[in-house]
């Protein structure tokens, strides 16, 4: 692939032109809409020929400048908007002015540094995410542009946070359709020869940076994890896809007489195990490793019982093409959970699919529900944490809903 064009290989006013087709709803992307699709943008053999992660002059059909943005001509995500002035210059500044007011918000709202400390378009940086470990960082640079650009963005993370190790994680699933590879790497520092303690709502989980799911750690259910834990006081409780024991941990930190752990992979409940462990609650911790939906049935036909259940799946409809099966899989989980939730007790259900909107997913688990032969009462709908902060104008950015049934 050519290498992504760098900021340093221009200056602004001689950046490439991109310009938005007469029917692009060029008003939109002036009040904060980020993107610019494939069938707004004018593709000549020029803007064809750009390399993934160009940096380009944006321009109306007026030919008015709109800002900077980065071009990906293979992506349906044609451009993204990088800066609303077309003379920004994208550069190590650039970035320590974003970084050091996305450090700020953190800082105002966690006494410890583990949170989501860039969280793509939200915080100014389409395409890339930024989980902190304390003195670790850990960058998926899932855009073109980033990854063309990763130097002066983590240099202006060390500078801005003072960090000791920055660690690039190539999971992303939008790296493939960016034309991106899928290689981890060691950007600073040296990376961590064991799982990183993070201390969340009084659990201990561990972090496997470099060989766990995503950045090693899902944060955005912090507030969803607070919530489940005040149900847990003496409650039995069942944490279905628990990763490394998100909901399961959290509960036995507020006080659960017992929890059990499902997942399909045995690493993750290994550091379920140790973070157990940790917090020395290791004899009311079990796991339990298998398809959900098999051990859900199982322990159907166990006749178990649980005061709190909670499933947390991965996204059944990440795309809207998966839409439709994705809702009856989230439609089947409720249905195998709501018989093992004992009478007055609560079913925690969450989605992290784009696709599937809040309505669409809370009929859809009521269905569920209802097919179970249980009657539910909505208690609480939670959604992701402050580290994960929406952009308005994207609705793709408030992807995570957490709703709470009492049986």
């Amino acid at each position: 692939m050519t290498a992504p064009f760098s900021s340093s290989d221009a200056a602004p006013s001689d950046l490439p032109v991109v310009r938005l087709k007469p029917k692009a709803n060029a008003r939109a992307i002036r009040h904060g809409f980020p993107w610019v699709y494939a069938n707004e943008l004018v593709t000549d053999r020029r803007t064809k020929a750009l390399a993934p992660g160009t940096l380009a002059q944006l321009q109306d059909d007026a030919r008015t400048p709109m800002g900077v943005v980065a071009v990906n001509p293979r992506s349906k995500i044609i451009a993204r908007m990088l800066d609303p002035n077309p003379d920004a210059e994208i550069d190590q500044g650039w970035f320590e002015v974003r970084l050091a007011k996305a450090l700020a918000s953190r800082e105002r709202l966690f006494d410890a540094p583990f949170y989501r400390l860039i969280h793509a378009e939200a915080d100014g940086l389409p395409g890339v995410v930024i989980d902190r470990f304390d003195t670790i960082c850990v960058v998926q640079p899932n855009a073109a542009w980033a990854e063309g650009l990763l130097a002066p963005l983590t240099a202006a993370l060390q500078s801005v946070t003072g960090v000791q190790t920055v660690l690039k994680n190539a999971s992303g699933r939008t790296r493939g359709l960016e034309g991106l590879d899928d290689v981890n790497a060691v950007l600073i520092g040296a990376a961590p020869d064991a799982p990183v303690p993070v201390p969340m709502n009084g659990a201990t989980y561990m972090a496997d940076l470099t060989g766990g799911q995503k950045t090693g750690l899902f944060y955005d259910q912090r507030p969803n994890h607070a919530f489940a834990a005040g149900l847990s006081r003496g409650a039995r409780v069942l944490d279905v896809f628990s990763h490394v024991g998100g909901f399961s941990l959290a509960a036995l930190a507020g006080g659960a007489a017992q929890a059990l752990a499902v997942d399909g992979s045995q690493p993750a409940l290994d550091l379920a195990q140790s973070g157990a462990q940790a917090m020395e609650v290791q004899d009311r911790f079990a796991t339990r490793q298998g398809d959900a939906f098999e051990v859900l049935t199982a322990l159907r036909a166990e006749d178990a019982s649980f005061d709190v259940v909670i499933c947390d799946p991965p996204a059944f409809a990440p795309a809207r093409p998966a839409l439709e099966a994705g809702l009856r899989a989230y439609e089947r989980l409720a249905r195998l959970a709501a018989p093992l939730v004992a009478e007055n007790g609560v079913l925690g259900l969450c989605s992290c699919s784009h696709a599937a909107d809040l309505a669409a997913f809370r009929a859809a688990s009521v269905r569920g529900i209802g097919r179970a032969g249980r009657r539910a009462s909505l208690i609480h709908t939670g959604f992701a944490g402050p580290d994960h902060p929406q952009l308005p104008q994207l609705a793709e950015s408030g992807y995570l809903k957490s709703i709470f049934f009492q049986l």
